[in-house]
């Protein structure tokens, strides 16, 4: 049975350590065009329902790395055998902490001490509310996922970042050798109307953006190795932002590389998992989860989310209504 391991990072804001240093490098007017916002790092309480639903609904992980800039909530059971407390020191070069930008820190989560060959990235708005089996997130030992292609217009910040990562992967993948040398991943039927980009775009010569669902992501360590080795001067570069800045690389460059190497099953991964901006569905979050309508829900946070109190409450009494119960991640 193949080893697969759990990431998932995580910040608690109300730390006054936190705080200080976050208030010591940050600028607020650069922050605020670059789309870093309170709801991006506070904490409504919820993690321990993160830990509950990969424990009744996914146990066959073999380790879940809880990553931190040394932050441990006061309810977790870090003995668990299962949990390896990781700090940013153990694994994000000294002289680009502290980091307040997460694309910093993911580029550099194969680097984690003990990490399995194959794992799964979660931010910590990600939860597993049903059951769900290792397959949905590797086949054959590689990854799964969705191939298809989508436009992406410049002047969102956050595609900005995605393009640059595809102006890496235009330097080393030939788009017409990918697509015919992997042409039954790329043209999955369960991809349905979602894949119409690449008929259309089968002819041109460049990779444009892929859609870039928001989910817990399966990567090969040796992904990123690769991606290192190719780019590492441009990550290293853009390591200084410790905050969100227009020139940084996502995530989804390893994501597009280990697409374009091939290495990954096909998989409509909108099946099963849906986002829930709280701004405007938190009502449909809250039934979502009390039904346990999807295997995956992302709660997407937002400062501007009218009666936020009540909102949180009622996703609180969800989750607690299918997840009543602690896990061995609790003390």
């Amino acid at each position: 049975m193949m080893e697969v391991d759990f990431i998932i990072t995580w910040v608690d804001m109300d730390d006054p350590k936190w705080r200080a240093e976050f208030d010591k490098y940050s600028n607020r007017q650069d922050n605020e065009k670059n789309g870093v916002s309170e709801a991006r790092f506070r904490d409504y309480g919820f993690l321990k329902y993160w830990f509950r639903g990969v424990e009744q609904f996914a146990p066959w992980v073999r380790k879940i790395h809880f990553v931190t800039s040394g932050q441990v909530p006061e309810w977790l059971n870090t003995s668990n055998p299962k949990l390896n407390m990781v700090n940013h020191r153990d694994f994000v070069p000294e002289e680009f902490l502290p980091t307040f930008n997460s694309v910093v820190i993911e580029r550099y989560i194969h680097r984690i001490p003990g990490l399995a060959d194959r794992f799964v990235y979660f931010n910590d708005d990600f939860y597993i509310i049903n059951h769900i089996s290792p397959e949905r997130f590797f086949k054959n030992g590689l990854p799964r996922d969705i191939a298809v292609f989508q436009y992406n217009p410049s002047w969102s910040q956050w595609y900005k970042r995605i393009k640059n990562n595809i102006r890496i992967i235009n330097r080393h993948f030939d788009k017409r050798e990918v697509m015919a040398k992997y042409h039954d991943k790329w043209f999955d039927p369960s991809y349905g109307s979602r894949a119409r980009l690449n008929y259309i775009l089968k002819p041109y010569g460049k990779f444009i953006t892929l859609r870039t669902p928001h989910n817990a992501q399966p990567y090969l360590k040796s992904t990123f190795e690769e991606v290192w080795d190719a780019a590492g001067e441009e990550l290293t570069a853009t390591s200084v932002n410790r905050f969100r800045k227009v020139t940084d690389y996502t995530p989804e460059l390893f994501r597009t590389w280990q697409i374009c190497r091939g290495n990954f099953e096909p998989l409509n991964t909108y099946a099963d998992t849906k986002m829930f901006p709280l701004l405007i569905k938190s009502k449909q979050a809250v039934k979502a989860i009390y039904n346990q309508s999807y295997n995956l829900v992302c709660i997407n946070d937002n400062v501007k989310i009218p009666n936020y109190n009540e909102v949180m409450a009622s996703l609180d009494a969800a989750f607690n209504h299918i997840l009543p119960d602690k896990s061995s991640f609790e003390k």
